[in-house]
């Protein structure tokens, strides 16, 4: 068993509870073969833990498959392989990815993307463990471990007609759920200090940056996060990393948080003095405030309100409500 802040060998840095459990699943996974279907996030670190499996247990070869690229005339092939002349341009045959994978492990990145068509011809890999190149008669044996990966919610997916309801049961034998970064902000420390560490030069993360770095909920996950340091690394004017070597945007979410949370507790402050004791200005009633402040968002972002909600610093779902809430939309 790894210490709690440990690393596998392909870099799944982490310590929170979340991540300890998941390392441990990988571990008792390492020996099985299984079909493995990872759900997460875009930028959850899927591929790692992909890896992370094969490298538990290393066995051929880790063939990653991108199937958002599956896509145009040659997919099958390039899936598959194919026969000599069995297309135009087809000069000579062709080993696709599958071939590559035999006795190892195949790694269908993003499989909520891939095909209909190829989604038929994967399934019979999975069933019957032979697949037939492209253009020709012969079918060959197969002997592969797939790992597949989402960020779609699958269920959506095949009650929508864009998923096969039999592929996804195959591929659902084992689900690993992979939290993202702002619910393991525990483990932000450790993801920070890796990345500095892989500088050419040493680099440290002054107080009000790191305090911002955890504030912010980073909808990109890790992979925002990594863009993030090396921005900062790049733009830099000395080895110390400060709040406004941060990407703009970055910035202006992590100053409305703060401003929506003065906010909040202004609002809830106990002691007020009272109105003959002081010079009162305009005072707006904090709703109104709210209000306004949630119309500004949804404008600014032409109402895209998974971006409006980032801005304001709360949860989509808080926002959906509070927009029912002021009926404003």
């Amino acid at each position: 068993m790894k210490a709690a802040g440990e690393e596998l060998p392909t870099g799944f840095v982490g310590r929170s509870p979340r991540i300890l459990q998941l390392r441990e699943q990988i571990e008792k996974l390492a020996f099985r073969r299984s079909p493995v279907l990872l759900q997460g996030e875009s930028g959850t670190g899927k591929e790692v833990v992909a890896r992370s499996l094969y490298n538990a247990n290393p066995r051929g070869n880790f063939v990653p498959i991108d199937c958002g690229s599956l896509v145009g005339p040659l997919m099958e092939s390039e899936l598959f392989g194919h026969a000599k002349g069995s297309f135009t341009g087809a000069g000579e045959a062709k080993k696709g990815l599958i071939d590559l994978a035999n006795n190892g492990t195949a790694f269908f990145d993003e499989i909520g993307d891939l095909p209909l068509e190829l989604q038929v011809k994967l399934l019979r890999v999975l069933q019957e463990r032979e697949y037939r190149p492209v253009g020709s008669l012969q079918r060959f044996q197969v002997d592969i471990r797939v790992i597949a990966a989402t960020h779609r919610d699958l269920y959506k997916e095949v009650a929508a007609g864009r998923f096969r309801e039999d592929l996804f049961h195959r591929l659902n034998v084992i689900r690993l759920t992979l939290p993202p970064l702002r619910e393991r902000k525990e483990d932000i420390p450790l993801l920070v200090e890796r990345f500095l560490s892989a500088a050419d030069r040493r680099y440290i993360m002054a107080p009000e940056a790191m305090d911002a770095i955890l504030q912010y909920d980073w909808p990109g996950n890790i992979r925002e996060l990594k863009n993030c340091i090396e921005r900062m690394m790049a733009f830099a004017q000395e080895n110390i990393l400060h709040f406004v070597d941060m990407p703009t945007t970055v910035q202006t979410m992590v100053r409305a948080q703060r401003m929506m949370a003065a906010a909040a507790a202004a609002g809830s402050s106990v002691h007020r003095p009272a109105p003959a004791a002081m010079d009162w200005e305009e005072v707006i009633p904090l709703q109104e405030v709210e209000k306004r402040a949630i119309l500004n968002a949804l404008k600014n972002t032409k109402g895209d309100r998974t971006i409006a909600a980032q801005l304001l610093g709360i949860g989509r779902t808080t926002l959906y409500r509070k927009i029912r809430d002021y009926a404003l939309g």
